[in-house]
């Protein structure tokens, strides 16, 4: 079937059959689909949706469209896991490390920040030194040894859904569901899998407001996953504010590494990542229900080998060797640094969580754009919790910003998004 006969029949409301799916799908990476094929396409899948044998059909051959990992060579079992994305979510970088030590191999390959979210490839990349696009050997040799590596995606591991993401991007159709699925599917079946599990975020700091909408996606992301031959579990999480106090990429290194030593544990960030970590060392194997699977990830951590993991892995990647002990040596501080005091004292009743990372966007540490550069050291910390007691001894957050009056319109931002009541 010819493109343009393709984009008809879906826009019609007909099934596509598989051969046709994959002919489009290899078109979109030799370029013999066009660009306005591959916009209409996708609008009429925004309109149409999709069948899950099409939306299987779909994320199989945008993951056969480039390389396609392996890992014969382990001797246990290959897992990851993938969130939606969120505000002061730091999960990965005590999560792999943490499964790891429980036996399993993690190669976790993230993405960077976009809009209100914060990356972990952003975060990872705030550590002087670590390679966060390393060639295909040494992140093997890494993967093999150490148990785990964060990376960012290479152009070579679905190149289609790059190629199709983009088109999405700038023609509104980024919401559809069965789009979401099968980019997000696609790049985890090529990096050759044996389990996923995945956080699904809600509320209004996540892509998906409402948590019948994150639902519905949760629900599409694991039939399909399980349709194309991956075992996938998914957790919905609450993103009506943000997940830690720190948010920013170097600040939300340095509360990773306290998490890790036990110095500082948000519990709700500790809850997410164990109820992660349950779910995928039971897709592992490796515990045999979710219970057990919780007690050997807070082993993981009461013992100190999450910790000993996570610092084997920055070195193996090029990141300084005492990084856990020395975090401030390494990751730097912002300028300047002010409190944000609320116009009254009172009660955190509401939190506008996107506004939240839209302040750290203002400050430098995200981006709007792909190709805009981040400034690691810019973020926010103290960032009150729903429910806190706030006033003029306990500030709404922390600013830490290049200038002042940076930090002045992140202050002002941060005060519009909390609602604050006696």
């Amino acid at each position: 079937m010819l493109p343009q006969e393709v984009i008809r029949a879906k826009r019609d409301g007909r099934l596509l059959g598989a051969g046709d799916i994959e002919r489009f799908v290899t078109g979109l990476v030799d370029g013999s689909v066009a660009e306005g094929q591959a916009a209409a396409f996708a609008m009429a899948v925004f309109f149409q949706g999709m069948e899950p044998d099409e939306c299987v059909a779909l994320t199989t051959a945008m993951m056969r469209s480039g390389t396609v990992l392996t890992w014969e060579h382990l001797d246990g079992p290959v897992v990851d896991k993938h969130s939606t994305g969120g505000v002061g979510d730091t999960v990965s970088l005590m999560l792999a490390p943490a499964v790891a030590a429980c036996g399993a191999y993690v190669p976790m390959i993230s993405g960077r920040g976009l809009g209100h979210t914060g990356g972990t490839l952003d975060k990872m990349g705030s550590i002087p030194g670590y390679d966060a696009m390393p060639d295909r050997e040494l992140f093997a040799r890494v993967v093999s040894e150490v148990g785990c590596a964060i990376i960012g995606q290479t152009d070579d591991l679905a190149p289609a859904d790059k190629r199709l993401y983009a088109v999405r991007d700038v023609t509104a159709t980024v919401e559809s569901i069965p789009l979401i699925t099968a980019s997000i599917l696609s790049k985890k079946l090529a990096a050759g899998l044996g389990g996923l599990a995945i956080d699904v975020k809600f509320g209004n700091g996540a892509f998906m407001s409402s948590r019948e909408r994150a639902q519905e996606l949760a629900d599409s992301l694991v039939e399909v996953a399980v349709g194309a031959g991956l075992p996938t579990t998914a957790l919905l999480t609450d993103m009506n504010q943000p997940l830690a106090s720190a948010a920013g990429n170097a600040l939300e290194v340095r509360s990773a590494i306290d998490h890790l030593t036990g110095a500082h544990r948000e519990p709700r960030m500790h809850e997410v990542v164990v109820a992660l970590g349950a779910e995928m060392l039971v897709l592992a194997g490796l515990a045999a229900h979710v219970e057990s699977g919780r007690g050997l990830i807070e082993q993981a951590f009461t013992s100190g080998a999450a910790t000993e993991r996570f610092a084997r892995m920055v070195t193996a990647l090029g990141g300084p060797s005492d990084l856990v002990e020395q975090p401030d040596r390494h990751l730097g501080s912002a300028p300047v640094v002010i409190e944000v005091s609320p116009d009254g004292a009172g009660s955190v009743t509401a939190i506008d969580t996107r506004s939240v990372g839209l302040a750290v966007v203002t400050l430098g540490g995200g981006r709007t754009r792909p190709q805009d550069p981040v400034d690691p050291l810019v973020g926010l910390t103290a960032l009150a919790e729903l429910g806190s007691d706030v006033g003029s001894d306990r500030p709404l957050a922390v600013v830490h910003a290049r200038t002042p009056g940076a930090a002045e319109q992140a202050a002002a931002e941060v005060r519009a998004a909390y609602t604050v009541s006696a």
